[in-house]
């Protein structure tokens, strides 16, 4: 579950520039994904009408700001507060600068990362009051207005456990925490009704201790407030009061003076139980605060302040210790966390042995040797070592530029940043550095800084306090917030890192330094303050996020790791990134070495354009033959893979201009990579042997007739590229279907020199269903278009050899010259198309083998197996190899294949304990469901998800293969109850590959069947076809057939007996036909 906001709101301080900035930050999280399953319509930076509002006047601006713009929405010409009756409304205050980022204490990034977050980015602080907000602590509550602060760390477990029935007023969320840490922060004294009486700030430990619990702690004032619909409105209506309005834009457009207000102090605590009119009013400090007090005490006292302490929670406040920073960026949160904090986070780092426990890095680039010591921290820096950072140290902003003057400066306890700045028009930029134990507002006399007293640093670098503060300045005011000790410009050289760090003293200092510092402008972080340009900062920031997120790319694509690109595929889209990705994508396409590895990236390339179409522009699959790719194509077939993807992406240019376009060639390129993937899969050709044998008499029959295939578990992972990539294992057993063989094939030499193609209906004397005749090899040229005619058959003649194509010897030559005339074939299949038992792979086999065989050719079941699989590539089906081993191979067994290319296949026969096979077969039945698989595009998808490196489809692979030699433990064993287990585990499996192959009728049908079944899967990819059902009963064909006929919506089934075929698939010389030799008529056996 998640709240459904309908406005949120972001304030910040008047005069923090960046507005428009962080406008752009929350449109980007809506893009994400990070404001809940249905983002909010209104998503607003409010900027404070004044520069010292107060969290107060903040929250009223920012609640009449959401109130207008909704009554807009609604259609009303004037301000209505009818539209929060059911508004659900966030507002969320920036608050005060932040020393440690320049962008606030919201977007301070955390050491984390989402891993199922539907699109990579930086985790910012204020990203993680989202997730705490929409996901767990506003979960469940009224309409109304939540007010949080973003000044603060906090987790919240996933059942905060807040009653919100009968709820009225206003409610404050609390943390508890220990009477010590109370010392700095403010505290909620309640009654037993959990209604607050007092907001004590900063008290005394007696104060601090009345406050406690049973446990013995406190609950912690956590800058989170929640106003009821009626509350919110009582609110909004003093906006028009004198002198409230002057809180908000309209009463700056009005002229009304300014006032400061504070939420928790001036709005929430009027409705305090412990608090009276004459001492809440009182406390106000001049008379138009106290005015102000007056009003909001009419207004709100009326409504009652309870309290909701969340157990288990946690609240850090963001001060301005540096050590407090430090710690806060490098020690693990509870496990209450919603995210996964880790040490290297949106980072590449060439050598990650040199970062030691403890120590932390967001979102950099770090080159070469960059060692960095346990409680230090880097942030948004791109450095090149080799370089040493020492222990309490907080880097942050600096660009590779930097990295020459840190060679051989060792650091340790600093704070160095580098600042994007504008001084009016003139970007700049500045680097401040300061001590990990300087405090910013303690006089000099009794302040540090660089760690140690001003006095031994003006000793040590020969700077003088005059350099530093204007005579004038009154000496309670000199403090390192008003030092002017950073260099901003110099008059004829850039600035560089260079001019701070020689404030370090760490060897002699020379006397040029020391000159050149005092000549350059410099300015205190005082003046910096409010020059910072946050744009700026935010946008290299976002540069250097996708700089890492490229080495990533080439990282996971060269070293074949299980990592999805598709989330960074989806933020570099969102943030206009995605020309350097597809740039990124295509050189590693074109210089891997590795068809493998260029498939994936291809198929990445796809990804970013299917992202690029918005989910417009039609399916993702679909027909990727269009002629203007043709070239492009014809360099891949060739094994010009660099040439290829260059055409690629040459022709993509003309195919960015909208989303169909977009689609359409993302179709495309998944049509280039699955011809690499052909050529990956079809070196497994060296693993087909075939030797000469005799050649058959002119018009005798070659006949192979093969069982049906049934899969037990593992089946997916058998599936190119996933079976060389990750490794396949499949139990799958061959079967009698009704007490036959149901799939077969017959071939013979005919006089004419031409290749007759029949399909029969069901058996080897059914009625021709199909028959074509072809007399030219460009008869063929279609054998690679699965839904021509006769394109299986076809693909056969061509992957045994058996003729040439393409050749300049035309067929009729070919034919008479290496058998004296052509070829009839005859196939059949008493199963339905569609049936999930490996009819197309079988037959496949079957007619290569009888093929073989009347060429006067053997090949052994390890060679056709593998030359089906080259027969489906060729034929661009693309299947993988358990249907072929499961027909071809008799009885139980598993197939296996390895993470590793060439693609082997390697079959383990399953030995049963004596009369199990017996067992099978009286416990094993199929379900016809009467459902035809439609899903043409099913094989398309799974490859697809599995590029992605979806993390559920890695973890499902390796289910897959787990599974598989489980079930096979259990065949091993004789345990029935342990093989359904396998079954129903693997139909789960199946449904997480392919979601949506099981159909509504059929899982009716398995909820019907369910209570008399050890377990049951649909066989093959799912989507229809048979259902295999292992019965906890024997021979119940019968009593199931009673069961379904009773239930209603099935449509028309049929179930039938299965028998595990032992003997397997036989290829046999039968008679001639005594008639005309190009019909088909009576076999004899020879």
């Amino acid at each position: 579950m998640a709240a459904e906001w309908s406005a949120v709101l972001l304030t910040c301080r008047r005069g923090h520039g960046g507005v428009s900035a962080l406008q752009r930050e929350l449109e980007v999280r809506r893009l994400r994904g990070g404001l809940g399953p249905r983002p909010p319509a209104l998503l607003l930076a409010v900027e404070d009408p004044w520069a010292r509002l107060g969290s107060g006047g903040a929250t009223l601006n920012a609640l009449l700001v959401a109130a207008e713009h909704l009554s807009a929405r609604a259609g009303c010409t004037v301000v209505t507060a009818d539209v929060l009756r059911d508004a659900r409304i966030l507002i969320l205050h920036m608050g005060r600068d932040f020393s440690f980022d320049d962008c606030g204490r919201a977007f301070t990034c955390l050491p984390a990362e989402e891993p199922g977050a539907p699109a990579e980015a930086l985790v910012c602080n204020l990203d993680s009051l989202l997730g705490t907000l929409t996901h767990r602590l506003c979960v469940g509550s009224p309409p109304g207005v939540w007010v949080c602060s973003t000044d603060m760390l906090l987790t919240v477990p996933s059942a905060p456990g807040i009653s919100w029935d009968g709820f009225q007023g206003v409610r404050v969320i609390a943390v508890p925490g220990s009477p010590a840490y109370a010392r700095n922060h403010g505290v909620y004294l309640t009654n037993e009704q959990g209604l607050v009486h007092d907001i004590i700030y900063k008290g005394t430990e007696a104060q601090i201790q009345q406050c406690a619990g049973p446990d013995g702690t406190v609950p912690l004032v956590c800058g989170i407030v929640f106003f009821s619909s009626d509350a919110a409105e009582q609110l909004l209506a003093t906006h028009v009061i004198p002198p409230l309005d002057a809180c908000t834009y309209m009463g700056l457009d009005s002229g009304a003076p300014p006032i400061q207000l504070s939420l928790f102090f001036d709005i929430v605590l009027c409705m305090a139980g412990g608090m009276t009119e004459e001492d809440f009013v009182k406390a106000g400090g001049d008379a138009s605060v106290r005015s102000a007090r007056s009003v909001l005490w009419t207004a709100l006292r009326g409504f009652p302040l309870s309290m909701a302490c969340i157990p288990n929670a946690s609240y850090d406040y963001m001060t301005a210790s540096a050590s407090d920073h430090i710690r806060s960026l490098t020690l693990l949160p509870s496990s209450a966390s919603h995210l996964r904090f880790c040490k290297t986070a949106h980072s590449h780092v060439d050598q990650p042995c040199l970062l030691e426990d403890g120590s932390s890095v967001t979102n950099c680039l770090l080159e070469g040797a960059v060692r960095l010591a346990a409680g230090s921290v880097i942030q948004h820096c791109h450095l090149q070592g080799p370089l040493e950072i020492g222990p309490g140290c907080l880097l942050s902003g600096l660009d590779v530029g930097s990295s020459p003057a840190l060679r051989g400066c060792p650091l340790r306890d600093v704070v160095l940043q580098g600042h994007h700045v504008r001084l009016r028009d003139l970007p700049c930029r500045v680097f401040t550095l300061t001590g990990r134990l300087d405090d910013w507002q303690s006089p000099v006399e009794k302040a540090t800084y660089l760690n140690v007293p001003w006095a031994e640093f003006f000793q040590r670098t020969g700077v003088r306090e005059g350099d530093l503060w204007d005579a004038e300045t009154p000496q309670r005011s000199r403090c390192l917030l008003s030092a002017r000790l950073f260099p901003v410009l110099h008059a004829r050289e850039a600035l560089g890192l260079q001019d701070v760090l020689w404030l370090l003293g760490l060897a002699t200092v020379a006397s040029e330094q020391l000159v050149c510092w005092r000549t350059a402008w410099r300015m205190s972080w005082q003046e910096l303050l409010p020059c910072l340009d946050i744009e700026a900062e935010l946008g290299a920031r976002q540069a250097l996020f996708f700089l890492q997120g490229q080495h990533k790319v080439r990282r996971v694509l060269l070293g074949c790791q299980d990592s999805s690109l598709l989330p960074l595929a989806r933020s570099a889209v969102h943030e206009g990134y995605h020309k350097a990705m597809l740039g990124t994508l295509d050189e590693v396409a074109s210089t891997a070495g590795d068809a493998g590895v260029a498939a994936r990236a291809l198929a990445c390339i796809a990804e970013v354009l299917g992202c690029m179409a918005q989910g417009e522009g039609g399916l993702r699959s679909g027909p990727a033959a269009n002629r203007e790719w043709a070239s492009a194509f014809g360099r891949l077939e060739s094994g010009d893979i660099a040439g290829g993807v260059q055409e690629l992406a040459a022709e993509r240019q003309k195919w960015m201009s909208r989303p169909a376009l977009l689609v359409r060639a993302a179709r495309h390129y998944e049509g280039a990579e699955q011809i690499l993937v052909r050529q990956a899969v079809m070196s497994s050709c060296q693993f087909i042997t075939v030797e000469q044998g005799e050649l058959p008499p002119l018009g005798h029959w070659v006949q192979a007739v093969c069982p049906a295939r049934l899969d037990l578990s593992g089946g997916w992972s058998d599936t190119p590229p996933i079976t060389y990539e990750h490794g396949g294992a499949v139990v799958d057993m061959a079967v009698l279907v009704d007490g036959c063989r149901p799939v077969g094939a017959r071939v013979r030499r005919i006089v004419q020199p031409e290749l007759r193609l029949v399909s029969l209906s069901g058996t080897p004397q059914g009625e021709v269903v199909a028959e074509l005749v072809c007399r030219e090899l460009e008869h063929l040229q279609d054998y690679c278009q699965p839904h021509a005619p006769g394109a299986l058959l076809k693909a056969a003649f061509i992957c045994t050899q058996v003729v040439q194509f393409p050749s300049q010897t035309p067929l009729r030559a070919q034919l008479m010259e290496s058998f004296g005339g052509g070829f009839e074939v005859h196939t059949w299949s008493k199963l339905p198309h569609g049936s999930g038992l490996g009819t197309s792979s079988i037959l496949a086999g079957a007619v290569m083998a009888s093929l073989y065989r009347a060429a006067g050719k053997a090949a052994s079941t390890e060679s056709l197996i593998h030359a089906v699989l080259h027969l489906e590539q060729r034929l661009t089906t693309g299947g993988g190899w358990q249907d072929q081993v499961g027909g071809l191979i008799p009885g139980i067994k598993i197939g296996r294949s390895k993470a590793q290319l060439p693609l082997r296949v390697e079959v383990e026969q399953i030995l049963v304990p004596d009369g199990f096979t017996q067992t099978l077969n009286d416990h094993l039945l199929l379900v016809y469901t009467g459902k035809t698989r439609l899903a043409r595009n099913l094989l398309q998808d799974v490859v697809r998800n599995w590029y992605a490196r979806l993390p559920s489809i890695v973890q499902n692979a390796d289910a897959l293969v787990s599974n598989a030699e489980e079930c096979a433990q259990a065949l091993r064993q004789g345990d029935l109850q342990l093989l359904g287990r396998c079954l129903d585990r693997y139909w789960q499996q199946k449904k997480c590959m392919a979601p949506g192959c099981e159909p509504l009728a059929v899982g009716r049908l398995m909820d019907a069947l369910r209570p008399h079944a050890y377990g049951q899967c649909l066989a093959g990819a799912g989507g229809g076809g048979f259902l295999c059902i292992l019965t906890k009963a024997p021979r119940q064909k019968e009593a199931l057939h009673q069961i379904l006929a009773n239930t209603e919506g099935l449509g028309n089934f049929s179930i039938h007996s299965i028998e595990v075929d032992t003997g397997g698939f036989s290829v046999e010389v039968v008679g001639c036909d005594t008639k005309d030799s190009a019909q088909p008529g009576g076999d004899r056996a020879v």
